[in-house]
C-alpha cells in the first residue's frame, strides 16, 4: 500500500503480513521490545527539556520600523544585532 504526503512524497506501507513478520521479529528479539504507553509517557518530559534554557527575564516580541542605516549598522556587527539594539535602548531608558 502506498501513501502520498502533502509534499508529494510517496511512502510504501507494509502489508498486514509484513507487519505481522515485523512484530514477530521484535517479539523474538531478546534485546528489544515494543514500548508500552507508560514507557512512552516517561520519554516526553525529557523531550521538553531539550532546547534553549529559559532566560531569567523574558523579552517581549514587538515589531518596529527602523531606518535602514540603523539596521545596517547593528547587523554589521554580526549575530546578536537585536540584543545590541536592546542594550542601547536599555541604556537610554536608564539614563532618562
Amino acid at each position: 500500500m502506498h501513501v502520498t504526503s502533502k509534499s508529494g512524497r510517496i511512502f510504501e506501507l507494509p502489508s498486514a503480513e509484513e507487519e505481522a513478520r515485523i512484530r514477530a521479529g521484535i517479539a523474538a528479539d531478546p534485546d528489544t521490545h515494543e514500548m508500552t504507553d507508560k514507557e512512552m509517557a516517561q520519554l516526553r518530559p525529557f523531550a521538553r527539556s531539550l532546547g534553549r534554557p529559559k532566560a531569567d527575564s523574558t523579552k517581549q516580541p514587538v515589531s518596529i520600523r527602523l531606518s535602514p542605516e540603523v539596521v545596517d549598522y547593528f547587523k554589521a556587527g554580526g549575530p546578536g544585532w537585536q540584543t545590541r539594539i536592546d542594550a542601547v535602548l536599555r541604556e537610554y531608558v536608564a539614563s532618562h
